[in-house]
């Protein structure tokens, strides 16, 4: 019997035109190519040559290099006849923002520039202003009058170009029509494309990028939607997620937002954005396309697939599950030879023996599955335990321990059932329509779905409205960084498609090697729980359905950058890791400042060297601050604005 299928569940790489960078092809069905940006002085020729071939050397095939001024624009001359004279001829792509004049320069150098159409010609200033049609049209000739020239000398020198949007740098005039949103993204980007379409300049690629995932991808699937439905095609697309931060969390947003478009065959070219050294990334951007290289057979595009949203979120409750309730976390004690009150504290429970309480983290697992064994001491009443049903005495009514079914063993093992929540796991890759018949009008049965594809996934969510408890494995990776990847963009898009009440995360630590993120060693161990358990907390943070920590939109750092990113990084996040739920944002300029952290709450902003500006949202509330007493007046702000709680409290 054929499984039912939606032809939101099914999928093929998206066709998009060719494009040619240089000796590279993007597009068209070619290789999704890695780049990254350099982070040194453009007009230090040297170090930024010697950054670049690092990054060559580690797998870069397109290198950025920013152009903040004409002097910048015209030093990339310097940079890339250096480059071109050790031998290495990878295309180099200027990044421009405030400067036409720049990107005028730079086109007529380097293989690609990318230009932002929020503030390439347009204003920013966070005002809101109404626009009468023909104001809002006398707007886009004054665009169309000051990006044209540049089109010309791209299409003259055979230069391509990003049209690069981002969610926090949107302009006065986008914001007042359209506000903070992602369709206000993609007509931000189509304005430009449609004035480059008019001079028949079509070495182009877009893309839609945000800091928060669930607005990244929703973006580039209406971009998509919305080429198809003007033009009949589209233009290669560029992921990532901006700011994305560094270690687990960073890799965790970008294998997020560019991991859910990959598997769903979109994206050309990617760039993972970590405040690392940019080297750093390749090995990052190299997983995601590797892990999705076998990605997805068969959908005809069209509108209606990038706007579908699958909504399984929407499930009865049961208990702690389903319904309005946060998503559970499930840890995964399979493998223990037995399980003790101290293998509890690596999931968030800490039992003081001398005054016989738990302490609870706010990142503390619901539920602990056992496999076949009983526990045998107290738990604490916010964690219980999902034991194999066979396991279980014949009746069982306790609300410690909850049966696991596997598929049609619920129907057989009737004698197990417990009278609130029965776990019943299903293989989505098989097919399951008796199962899914028999337990239809069953308000007890929460589902396990676990399998290979995203697709098998969704269509099983798409048959059923039982809580979904989201199960990946993860047992072909060996290493850290390759698990980390894989349950992020499993698990990830579902969650971004309100897809999931729970996830559960479990693999075969035997199989880990040692890794290195971001300088700090992971060893694989025997019981890996702490690794699994912050792993799954951090992906619901990242896709907002539960929040258990504070959260960093850090830039990536460029030749723009006023600061040590990471460090300025590590020391703020050493003094407010304990704010459970507050955003905040580290800047390293003002490109990358109040525009690209439209998501946070408080910004920390390079503004000149060794000098700080402190914002509320989008607000300027401390100016030109010394760098050295910027942290401490970071706290004064979160103090005064009644978020600031102390550490030990």
């Amino acid at each position: 019997m054929h499984l039912h299928t939606l032809p939101t569940t099914t999928y093929k790489r998206l066709q998009t035109r060719e494009v040619k960078i240089g000796n590279l092809l993007l597009g068209n069905g070619h290789p999704i190519r890695v780049q990254t940006m350099t982070t040194t002085d453009t007009m230090d020729t040297i170090a930024t040559v010697e950054q670049s071939i690092r990054c060559i050397e580690a797998g870069a095939e397109l290198v950025r290099i920013t152009a903040p001024s004409k002097n910048e624009a015209e030093n990339l001359q310097n940079i890339k006849n250096e480059l071109r004279k050790r031998g290495y001829d990878t295309p180099l792509v200027a990044d421009i923002h405030f400067t036409p004049n720049a990107a005028e320069i730079a086109a007529r150098i380097v293989e690609k520039v990318r230009v932002n159409p929020g503030n390439y010609v347009d204003k920013k200033k966070f005002e809101q202003i109404e626009y009468t049609d023909a104001e809002y049209a006398e707007e886009i000739d004054r665009i169309r009058e000051r990006f044209t020239p540049l089109v010309k000398i791209c299409k003259e020198h055979g230069t391509a170009m990003r049209i690069g949007t981002n969610h926090g740098s949107l302009s006065d005039r986008i914001m007042s029509r359209y506000g903070d949103t992602a369709i206000g993204m993609v007509e931000s980007a189509m304005e430009f494309l449609r004035i480059a379409r008019s001079e028949d300049y079509h070495n182009i690629v877009l893309s839609m990028k945000s800091s928060n995932p669930i607005v990244m991808v929703e973006a580039y699937r209406l971009l998509v939607a919305h080429m198809l439905e003007e033009f009949g095609e589209c233009y290669p697309l560029h992921l990532g997620v901006t700011e994305a931060g560094d270690g687990e969390d960073g890799r965790i947003k970008s294998a997020i937002g560019i991991g859910t478009l990959l598997q769903e065959g979109i994206g050309d070219t990617i760039r993972v954005s970590l405040t690392e050294d940019p080297e750093f990334e390749i090995p990052v951007c190299n997983d995601l396309v590797r892990l999705n290289q076998t990605a997805p057979p068969n959908l005809p595009g069209g509108k209606e697939q990038y706007n579908a949203i699958l909504n399984a979120g929407n499930s009865s409750p049961r208990g702690r599950l389903g319904g309005a309730s946060l998503p559970v976390v499930i840890a995964d004690f399979m493998l223990s030879k037995e399980i003790t009150h101290q293998d509890l504290q690596s999931i968030g429970y800490s039992y003081n023996e001398a005054t016989d309480k738990w302490n609870i983290a706010d990142a503390a697992a619901d539920f602990i599955y056992s496999g076949n064994k009983l526990i045998d001491f107290g738990l604490p009443g916010t964690l219980k335990v999902i034991i194999d049903a066979a396991s279980l005495p014949a009746v069982n009514t306790d609300d410690k321990y909850h049966p696991l079914f596997q598929g049609e063993e619920f129907i057989t093992l009737k004698q197990s059932h417990h009278p609130v929540i029965n776990f019943v796991a299903v293989n989505v890759e098989e097919d399951y329509t008796n199962i899914l018949n028999t337990v239809k009008d069953n308000s007890t049965v929460v589902f396990c779905p676990y399998g290979k594809t995203l697709a098998s996934y969704r269509n099983f969510a798409a048959q059923t409205n039982k809580p979904l408890i989201i199960a990946v494995e993860s047992d072909d990776y060996n290493t850290v960084d390759e698990q980390l990847i894989h349950f992020s963009q499993k698990a990830g898009a579902l969650f971004l498609d309100n897809i999931g009440n729970g996830i559960w995360l479990m693999n075969c630590p035997d199989k880990l090697t040692v890794t290195q993120i971001s300088g700090r060693t992971y060893l694989p161990v025997k019981n890996n729980h702490q690794f699994l358990n912050n792993t799954s907390f951090s992906i619901l943070q990242a896709t907002r359905k539960r929040i258990s920590k504070t959260e960093y939109i850090s830039c990536p750092s460029c030749g723009r950058t006023l600061f040590d990113l990471q460090e300025t990084t590590a020391k703020i996040r050493a003094v407010t890791h304990h704010l459970k739920g507050l955003k905040i944002a580290i800047m390293g300029c003002i490109v990358n400042g109040p525009g690209e952290m439209a998501d946070a709450d408080f910004g920390y902003v390079g503004s000149g060297p060794g000098k700080i500006t402190l914002y509320k949202g989008k607000e300027v509330v401390k100016k030109n601050i010394a760098s050295d007493v910027a942290v401490d007046e970071l706290i004064n702000l979160l103090k005064e604005n009644e978020v600031w709680i102390d550490s030990s409290v």
